[in-house]
């Protein structure tokens, strides 16, 4: 949307908005393609899609999770449309009184769906998301300004950027998984017969309820400035599997589990609009340069919308259902084309798409510091999947940490601790604590870490991720200590939970090693890093050294050419032709459209 903001300023007002609109509402339509064929979220909008899409594209059904996803994105978008042009009267005394300790409030029932991401290992889930929650506090603290483990590192004064840290945390261990196996669909499993995009549009059809609760969500959330989409699809994934009645399998293939946060996050749009035409108070960072655009425009934000530029929010009301209307037939369209890709050989598909996760994590600062967060997250993602610790529950905590620190401080700040006793706020806490009451049952037995088999679950990469998270907790509490209380109350608090938790967990490890089979745990295996995993990610870090060190243009072609024919076993003629598609589009995209200030090479290069 910011690119397209300099095209605006010849054109009427009608004309810009429908322009900027009609991009901004489809991107997370079309974010759902990369989820689903390669576990890589096109935007943080997508992330919890993954979960269920990307299992279902390893089973054969990638055609039928793109029709699902594709029709409960339209669903969602025209609700959010319709949300827009009936909420905005009535929204000013919802938004009045949506105030810190709300959003606060919002925020940990977002964190309560580590519940449900993580069922059947409870405490690893709480450490994950705990450990998100700590890499989030990395940077200078909003409230004091106080370093925090940045180390002097100015990259790191704002932070850890979200998506270097998504495409290495999710991105990373999925293609190293699909470089493993022949193609993305599982060994030598045939195409479900169920893999059509009708098959995904009837299950969509089928699910209307669900549908309409969740695009419902999406509208009224998005509706709220702070609530991002990041965290509305969560909250939708997560209400769906609690509220999904019968068997289901979510996290291992279920259409709902695609269905719930893409009607959410489409939705999402059109709340956004409410406050950002009503009050002039951005719903999201895209509505942003939408409200910069229509003061260019010369128009105001605020009641005279309803009244005086009513037409102007018809226009909006129309572009956003339009949009998704017209953006879910171009999709479902090309998606015959993607579900091919599931089919194709790992060998061309890993390297190719490595580029583009690789560039694609350049955009967050353009940076060098961009290419260190992509692998060693890649590397922490790894780690997590070999000890069955949940990835979704670390990025639950990283994406909601600065929101609960943020909104914390301002209400204790404001309110004291009389913030607590708000109606909405006991409410939404309520809803929170319920729902991990819920798991109780399988968080006690969790405490005795057996299966469902109520064999010993001890694994020697789940023991030593204990003995790493407790050491991190125990390094994190003494070193936030003797900050000021603005910037140190929140570390001690996560850390101190980490610390007890980790402890828990480690003292079961020591006990479940006493009780396994020794034959069942397979030491050397377990404690040395397979050959696999090194050469993979040696292939990765030669790239990207050659991308400081020789520019984009030579390590692009050096690397695809090299991937290609050695090690997919391509023809040369097959090697050269997908290299210089690959090429191309990059220029295109990153060079010629983006104008990316690509890095001087260290020596020489193509820049």
């Amino acid at each position: 949307m910011a690119l397209l903001v300099p095209f605006t300023y010849n054109l009427d007002a009608y004309a810009a908005i429908a322009l900027l609109l009609g991009m901004g509402s489809v991107t997370t339509t079309s974010d759902t393609i990369s989820a689903v064929l390669f576990g890589v979220p096109g935007t943080v909008g997508s992330a919890a899609t993954v979960i269920d899409g990307h299992a279902m594209a390893r089973n054969g059904e990638s055609g039928r999770a793109f029709g699902a996803a594709f029709s409960a994105s339209m669903i969602g978008g025209v609700v959010g449309a319709v949300a827009l042009a009936l909420a905005i009267p009535v929204m000013q005394p919802v938004v009045r009184n949506v105030a810190s300790p709300e959003l606060f409030a919002i925020a940990v029932f977002g964190l309560s769906m580590v519940a449900t991401l993580s069922a059947a290992n409870p405490l690893r889930g709480l450490l994950s998301v705990c450990a998100g929650l700590a890499v989030a506090l990395i940077g200078l603290s909003s409230q004091t300004a106080t370093d925090r483990w940045t180390y002097g590192t100015v990259y790191l004064w704002e932070g850890i950027p979200l998506v270097p840290l998504f495409l290495g945390l999710f991105g990373i261990p999925e293609l190293f998984v699909l470089s493993k196996s022949k193609s993305i669909v599982d060994s030598d499993l045939p195409v479900s017969p169920n893999n059509s995009l009708f098959a995904g549009i009837r299950d969509t059809l089928s699910s209307l309820p669900l549908v309409a609760r969740m695009s419902a969500l999406g509208a009224i959330l998005g509706a709220i400035p702070g609530i991002g989409v990041s965290i509305i699809d969560w909250i939708a994934y997560g209400i769906a599997n609690r509220t999904v009645k019968g068997d289901h399998k979510f996290g291992k293939g279920d259409v709902r589990g695609v269905i719930a946060p893409e009607a959410a996050n489409n939705a999402k749009e059109g709340g956004a609009l409410v406050p950002t035409v009503a009050f002039g108070i951005p719903g999201s960072a895209s509505m942003t340069i939408l409200l910069g655009a229509l003061m260019v425009q010369g128009i105001v934000p605020g009641p005279d919308m309803l009244t005086k530029h009513l037409d102007l929010t018809v226009v909006m009301v129309f572009s956003i259902g339009l949009a998704n209307i017209m953006g879910t037939v171009i999709c479902l369209g090309l998606s015959p084309y993607f579900a091919r890709l599931s089919l194709v050989s790992s060998g061309i598909i890993v390297p190719v798409v490595l580029v583009f996760v690789v560039l694609g994590a350049f955009q967050a600062s353009r940076d060098a510091g961009d290419f260190a967060v992509l692998f060693v997250f890649g590397i922490i993602g790894l780690a997590l999947d070999a000890a069955k610790w949940s990835k979704p529950a670390f990025a639950l905590g990283f994406i909601l940490g600065p929101s609960v620190e943020r909104y914390f401080f301002i209400s204790h700040s404001i309110y004291g601790w009389s913030w607590l006793t708000r109606p909405i706020v006991m409410i939404i806490l309520a809803l929170a604590i319920a729902s991990f009451f819920r798991y109780l049952p399988e968080w006690l037995r969790a405490l005795r870490q057996r299966g469902g088999d109520d064999r010993p679950n001890f694994s020697v990469p789940a023991m030593f991720m204990s003995i790493c998270s407790l050491a991190f907790s125990l390094f994190g509490l003494m070193s936030s200590k003797d900050w000021p209380l603005g910037a140190s109350l929140f570390p001690i608090v996560v850390f101190s939970v980490s610390v007890a938790l980790s402890a828990i967990l480690f003292l079961n490890d020591l006990r479940l090693m006493r009780t396994a089979h020794i034959q069942d745990v397979p030491l050397r295996n377990a404690i040395c890093v397979p050959g696999w995993h090194i050469r993979y990610l040696a292939n990765i870090g030669a790239f990207l050294v050659c991308f400081l060190c020789f520019g984009w243009f030579l390590s692009i072609i050096g690397f695809l050419l090299a991937n290609l024919k050695f090690r997919a076993k391509t023809s040369t003629k097959a090697a050269f032709f997908i290299t210089a598609g690959a090429t191309l589009v990059i220029w295109l995209i990153f060079d010629l459209l983006l104008a990316m200030p690509w890095p001087d090479p260290l020596l020489f290069g193509f820049t």
